[in-house]
């Protein structure tokens, strides 16, 4: 059995699974982690915006938001991990996803008999705004403001892969 730790992580990258399926669209991982991108989410095939619009996301989970004025403080994010996701040099624009999930696993999913349940609810932030840091250290970490307005549905991760195909290239 998985330890606390990695059944939350999995989880939560299980949860955003399960929304690009949803929307139509599929997803990859590369098979080591050296960029600090967990999933790759795509739409196949030729759109009115390009060919196979695409976007990279780091997941990260919490079991605890203290939301307030509107944002969530998360924490959770290293200065290199955050480095990975900061500024503009992408060529597939990047994401932070954060799952909020409850304090234990046995309330992560319910089934009834009116379909499956996953707790709790996603966010996504991009950090395209913010700038790299330069000679980033593990031993600290990074604040990032996650909009509560930024959930994860269907409907707006598809929205975030197709807008990834209007994105000006990297420069």
């Amino acid at each position: 059995m998985l330890d606390a730790r990695n059944h939350q992580g999995k989880f939560g990258a299980d949860y955003i699974r399960v929304l690009a399926s949803s929307a139509g669209l599929v997803w990859s991982e590369d098979d080591v982690d050296l960029d600090g991108v967990d999933l790759c989410i795509k739409m196949p095939g030729r759109t009115p915006r390009g060919f196979s619009p695409r976007i990279d996301v780091q997941i990260k989970t919490v079991s605890t938001v203290n939301p307030r004025h509107g944002v969530i403080d998360f924490r959770g994010l290293d200065e290199r991990q955050f480095t990975k996701l900061a500024g503009e040099g992408f060529l597939v624009p990047r994401y932070l996803f954060v799952v909020h999930v409850p304090p234990r696993a046995d309330l992560y999913a319910d089934l009834s008999t009116s379909g499956l349940l996953l707790r709790h609810i996603g966010y996504y932030v991009s950090l395209r705004d913010r700038l790299p840091i330069e000679a980033p250290d593990r031993r600290r970490r990074t604040k990032v403001e996650v909009p509560l307005g930024n959930v994860l549905t269907a409907s707006s991760l598809r929205d975030l892969v197709t807008r990834s195909a209007l994105l000006p290239a990297a420069t």
